[in-house]
């Protein structure tokens, strides 16, 4: 009865990792029936810009002010956090913390991000291209942080 009772108070994370697995298997069978050769290995930078666009989309989605509406279903406001983003926890209603904190977690969603940049860059490498918006995005931010840094310490 322990094991069974410990697996239960599991669910929600039972459900999200048999959901993430139906979603990888779905870009799995989608690769599969494309009829188009596997590109090869990516190269160097095609890692730096995929790594660089997930940190970047999974702090926007899980982290941003801007995206809070996304998240107020699954997720209360504790606190600010670094500049333009908010510190969440999990609603602790049922069928909503999982989701929560998938949600408000950018390290959770990375795994999710970082699984559909891959499975599309397989099946459309030229129009996922795009990953080096977001990690322009990812840059242009890290210049704001220096901007207002060197300001502050120049005394304006």
């Amino acid at each position: 009865m322990g094991m069974l009772q410990g697996l239960r108070s599991h669910g929600g994370h039972l459900g999200a990792v048999a959901g993430f697995a139906g979603y990888a298997a779905c870009w799995t069978v989608l690769r599969r029936t494309a009829g188009t050769p596997v590109p090869g290995a990516p190269g160097p930078w095609d890692l730096l810009l995929t790594g660089t666009a997930t940190f970047r989309l999974s702090r926007l989605i899980g982290k941003a002010t801007v995206t809070r509406p996304l998240r107020a279903p699954f997720t209360e406001v504790e606190s600010a956090g670094a500049p333009a983003e908010l510190n969440e926890s999990p609603r602790e209603e049922p069928g909503r913390k999982t989701v929560g904190e998938l949600i408000s977690c950018p390290f959770c969603l990375s795994v999710w991000i970082v699984t559909t940049f891959t499975g599309a860059q397989t099946m459309w490498p030229r129009a996922t291209r795009t990953t080096g918006a977001l990690t322009a995005l990812t840059v242009a931010d890290a210049l704001q942080f220096a901007h207002s840094a060197l300001s502050r310490r120049a005394g304006h």
